[in-house]
């Protein structure tokens, strides 16, 4: 699905506008319209990396979760050795 532009108002502080103005005036974006999408993604995207981050450290003291951590490497350390085993008689 194509990205549709769709019209709005914001009611910036004056400042705030001067500054887009002057990043637009400077080659940072093509115009305010597209400095203010460029913004507005850079925002979303921190957003999405602190849900994550939060999920994350959430998960660090979920003992359910470490239990399968723990389960998870015993059997990938199986698994490797297995797999080192096997390597040595090819050769």
């Amino acid at each position: 699905m194509e990205n549709q532009n769709i019209s709005t108002t914001f009611n910036l502080p004056s400042d705030l506008l001067a500054a887009t103005d002057q990043a637009v005036q400077s080659g940072k974006a093509k115009s305010r319209d597209e400095f203010v999408a460029l913004a507005l993604r850079h925002e979303l995207a921190a957003l999405k990396r602190t849900e994550i981050d939060v999920a994350l450290a959430e998960m660090a003291s979920d003992p359910d979760y470490q239990a399968e951590v723990l389960q998870m490497e015993s059997e990938f350390a199986n698994a490797q050795w297995e797999a080192k085993a096997s390597i040595g008689r090819s050769v």
